[in-house]
């Protein structure tokens, strides 16, 4: 184990402006954007993109300065790592000036009757979960056949809910060894709850935590276990899911939350949530996105983007003006943004 690590606390005013400010991801070295891409919906994440559709999403974050870039095999069963691989090539960047993540966990495995797991553009194919060393050597052996690429910055052990132990015990020294061999720099997990992240911050060396959901506007369930453990560790967190898929995108009835239809009384906070944004003049959407960034264990926030609009929609919610007085004031209905 490294040693302890307190990060100081950290003052902010204004958060517009800093899409392309960077952090480092706990010691690796390894430094983000502030507002990173995620390619869930490059792989067609409940409807068809085109290839040049996603190719123009992932060159477009690129030349407005976003510098990293998260995938998984999971994606469109492989289909979104190769559009990124794809879209990398076809940019014609330095391989020096992009921080690109994936993930292991999963086999991608072909079967004309395999459930597509909501991806419109898998082919016949499931996603086995294998947190063996096998497992996630190969699966990063075939991600990076699908990139293009010798290497990728950044593996994250991708969803073990359900696999606790195997994780920690089997899947995390593998990518403790394939760090310490220089073979990816940084490593971490990635999941939709607090918990088990927080284990493997307490017990094991990982760099980032990937926590989708949990940390928003409204569920902040993660501020109790992860972020703690995480400042007291000097691990970073890269936060997904701010707009909870999309109930804070557009709180109405028949809204999402959690890929799943929201309740009455999740639909009912999410517009309250958005009367206060709209007394100061602000759209919910830019308090969404720029929530967690005052955390200090907070490196960058990851946005899912199907087109090159929802991309420049998002670039110009990370760049809104917002007055404390918001802070202030979702506060006051019980949203606490970290040092106020």
């Amino acid at each position: 184990m490294r040693a302890n690590l307190v990060r100081p606390r950290v003052e902010r005013g204004h958060m517009g402006k800093q899409a392309t400010e960077r952090r480092t991801l706990g010691r690796s070295g390894v430094e983000v954007t502030c507002l990173s891409l995620g390619t869930a919906p490059l792989g067609g994440l409940f409807r068809h993109v085109e290839d040049d559709t996603a190719i123009a999403v992932v060159k477009a974050a690129l030349d407005a300065g976003l510098n990293y870039i998260d995938t998984a095999p999971l994606y469109g069963h492989g289909v979104a790592e190769r559009r990124v691989g794809a879209a990398l090539a076809a940019a014609g960047v330095e391989r020096s000036s992009y921080v690109l993540s994936t993930k292991v966990g999963r086999l991608i495995v072909d079967n004309p009757a395999g459930d597509s797991d909501g991806y419109a553009d898998a082919p016949p194919s499931e996603a086995i979960f294998d947190f063996t060393p096998d497992g996630i050597r190969r699966s990063l052996e075939e991600s990076l056949e699908r990139l293009g690429l010798s290497a990728v910055d950044v593996v994250y052990i991708h969803d073990p809910d359900d696999y606790e132990e195997q994780a920690l015990k089997v899947a995390y020294p593998v990518l403790h060894e394939l760090r310490e061999q220089g073979v990816v720099k940084a490593i971490g997990t990635g999941m939709n709850q607090s918990r088990i992240p927080t284990r493997f911050v307490r017990e094991t060396d990982i760099d980032v935590v990937l926590l989708a959901g949990r940390y928003t506007l409204l569920d902040q369930t993660g501020a109790a276990d992860l972020l703690p453990a995480c400042l007291e560790r000097g691990t970073s967190i890269v936060i997904g899911g701010v707009y909870n898929s999309g109930l804070l995108a557009d709180p109405r009835p028949g809204a999402t939350f959690n890929y799943a239809p929201a309740p009455p009384e999740l639909i009912a906070r999410a517009q309250e949530l958005e009367r206060v944004c709209q007394a100061h003049d602000v759209p919910l959407k830019a308090a969404a996105i720029q929530f967690p960034l005052a955390h200090p264990a907070v490196a960058t926030v990851l946005t899912g983007a199907r087109d090159v609009r929802e991309l420049t929609e998002n670039l110009a919610m990370m760049e809104y003006d917002i007055p404390d007085a918001l802070w202030d004031d979702l506060a006051e209905v019980g949203v606490h943004r970290y040092g106020r």
